[in-house]
This record gives structure tokens, sequence and C-alpha cells, in this order.
């Protein structure tokens, strides 16, 4: 799918909601924390580097916005006691949740699956899959507590169709693409929490040039220019869209 022509997002659309962004130390998950607080949301930053974090924190906190808060975690080792952790302690400052962005992510390597190492494969996997799939179910009561919530996982092209030499990465985009269509399904008949998932495309970041390192970065888009796409789908104007993929390759 495609977010509407016509929508443009209005000044405080976001106001007064809370939104959850993992990642949010760099690339798109910190451009998407700044917008997202520039248009009225309270971000919780979350992410493995505290100084990352920090960092943006301090320029949320210097542009006037809402104040963020932070939860440093590290998906590749975190169980599930330490999503239980985390929950108990964002509900301790608040009482809901209107969103989740996943958007933190693991590469893993580029090389045939007959070469793949096990550990890589398994660490991709706890990162890209597994950390979503327990951040969601512990944060859920407090996104049911929401009037209207979305979540919203990052997808990737290889996640529709396999590639070679993209192994465990397009292995757990795939798989977390079914983990946002059953989310929606189960819960689209009897709650308010809507599931969708974005794939942004080519975008300039780390992880981008980490994969195309022969790749010139001008040549791609930035992530402020996906901001349109995400803010619809944390605004109310996407409510009732669930269980859809939304693809920013196409045009």
């Amino acid at each position: 799918m495609k977010i509407p022509e016509s929508f443009f997002p209005a000044p405080n659309c976001l106001a007064n909601k809370i939104i959850l962004i993992t990642g949010a130390g760099d690339g798109i998950g910190r451009v998407a924390a700044k917008t997202f607080a520039a248009y009225g949301a309270t971000v919780i930053l979350v992410g493995r580097t505290l100084a990352k974090l920090e960092s943006v924190y301090d320029e949320i906190e210097a542009a006037g916005h809402p104040q963020p808060a932070i939860f440093p975690i590290n998906f590749e080792s975190a169980k599930e006691v330490q999503f239980i952790e985390m929950c108990d302690a964002i509900h301790q400052e608040f009482d809901h949740i209107d969103g989740i962005l996943h958007n933190a992510a693991d590469l893993g390597q580029s090389t045939t699956l007959a070469n793949y190492a096990a550990d890589v494969w398994t660490r991709c996997m706890q990162v890209n899959v597994t950390a979503p799939f327990l951040l969601t179910k512990t944060l859920m009561p407090l996104l049911l507590a929401a009037p209207n919530a979305s979540v919203l996982f990052t997808g990737s092209s290889v996640g529709y169709k396999g590639r070679a030499y993209w192994g465990a990465y397009a292995a757990s985009k795939a798989a977390a693409e079914n983990i946002m269509q059953t989310f929606a399904d189960e819960l689209e008949e009897t709650t308010h929490v809507r599931v969708n998932s974005i794939n942004p495309g080519a975008t300039r970041t780390k992880m981008r040039a980490a994969a195309y390192p022969g790749e010139d970065p001008t040549t791609v888009k930035t992530p402020e220019e996906l901001m349109r796409d995400y803010l619809y789908l944390m605004g109310d104007e996407s409510v009732g869209v669930t269980g859809q993929q939304f693809d920013r390759t196409v045009q």
C-alpha cells in the first residue's frame, strides 16, 4: 500500500501521544524520534547505546519539545524478563502508550546460506524477530489502554522475496511481516490497536552504507524524506488501517 496522496501532517498531529521508538539513537529511528517530538509526541527512546540516546534526548529537549524518556536495552542479549522489567518501568511513568516503532535491526552477514555463521544467524533473529515480538507482547496492556494505538514494524524488500546473500536478514524480515499480520488479525476485531509495516526502501543510513559500501549516498533518500509516511501511520489519520504492508519503493 501507499500513504494517501492527500495526507499532509498537521502541526501537533501527535500531540499528547506517547510513542516508543527502538533503534532511536541512529538512522531512521533518530529522525523519527525527533520528528514525532516536533509534532507533539512524548517519545520513549529505546536502544543499545546510552550515549546516542542521550544525544537525541538533548536535541529534543533543546528544541523545546515534550520531554522524552530513555530506556537502554541490548536486544541481542535481552531475555523476556528484561522486557518485562522495561515494561514495568515504563508503566511507572506512563499509564498507556500510543505507539511502537520497531526500527532496531541487525544486518547479519553477506554470504551464502551454506556459509552462514550460526551465531550470526541467531543474533540476527534475536534482534529482528524475537525482540520485537517480546516487546510488543509485554507492552500490550499499555497499548490496549490507549484510545487508538499503532504498532509499526520496519520491513524490507528482501522480506517480501528472498535474495542471494541476504541470509538471516531476509528471513528475519519475512518473519517480522508474518508477526505483524498475525498481531493485526488477532487484534482487529476486539481492540483499538492497529499493526502495520513499512518498507522504507533505500535510505541514507549507516546500515545502508554497510550493506552497499560502493554506493554514492547522495543517490538515495534521507530519513527525513520518509517522515510524512511515519506521521501518517502513527497519527489518527490511519485509525482503522491494520495488517497492511506499506512499501515506500512503490511510487
